[in-house]
């Protein structure tokens, strides 16, 4: 089964080729989202899933609901802008990880990160998952879980959430589950019998 999700419309996949727009972007400039930066975010994101076959065609609604959620980090919602355009964006907002034994552990999810179709191919989708990377690491957070693409995102140090222990709260293939610690041990360290909230995960073992 072929697994793609909101995290994967940025055209780096195994399938991306070559754009004609590369010679054309000069520089890329990674920031923090703006509220006036909202509407062309949410064409950009509608634009970038247009053509996804595994897709709902609904992740800009997501990226709406999340910013007026308790998960929202406004400094883990960043774009890349080139030549004044809003080419690209990612979101990564709070969730927990809870035991069984009702122990919590914080970590992020990512979703989605997308890319104007028009610039695909280009790397800006890798520079932003980078980017919110570093930023969240700054910021103390240690880990970050996603569904996705099982042939893109370990090139980013994503590892199969599995290994960690760690269970979706929903019907997904184990290989499209991936997390990456963003600090060493962050995840081993969470204590065995543990389950998720927010985007909930649970700990199985």
């Amino acid at each position: 089964m072929e697994c793609r999700c909101p995290g994967d419309a940025c055209g780096s996949g195994p399938a991306a080729g070559f754009n004609f727009r590369r010679s054309l972007i000069v520089s890329i400039i990674i920031r923090q989202e703006e509220p006036q930066d909202f509407e062309a975010v949410f064409g950009l994101i509608r634009q970038a899933f247009e053509g996804e076959e595994h897709s709902d065609h609904r992740e800009q609604f997501l990226v709406e609901r999340l910013r007026n959620s308790d998960a929202f980090v406004p400094e883990l919602s960043l774009v890349a802008e080139t030549g004044g355009t809003l080419a690209g964006h990612i979101l990564l907002t709070k969730v927990k990880i809870v035991s069984d034994c009702a122990e919590e552990a914080g970590s992020l999810a990512l979703a989605p990160v997308a890319v104007l179709p028009a610039y695909q191919g280009n790397g800006i989708g890798a520079r932003l998952i980078r980017a919110a990377h570093e930023k969240a690491r700054e910021m103390g957070f240690g880990s970050v879980i996603l569904l996705g693409h099982p042939a893109y995102y370990p090139k980013f140090g994503y590892r199969p959430l599995k290994e960690f222990g760690i269970k979706l709260p929903f019907d997904v293939p184990d290989e499209c589950c991936m997390a990456i610690e963003l600090t060493e041990g962050a995840l081993c360290n969470i204590k065995r019998g543990t389950r998720m909230s927010g985007a909930c995960f649970k700990k199985t073992y």
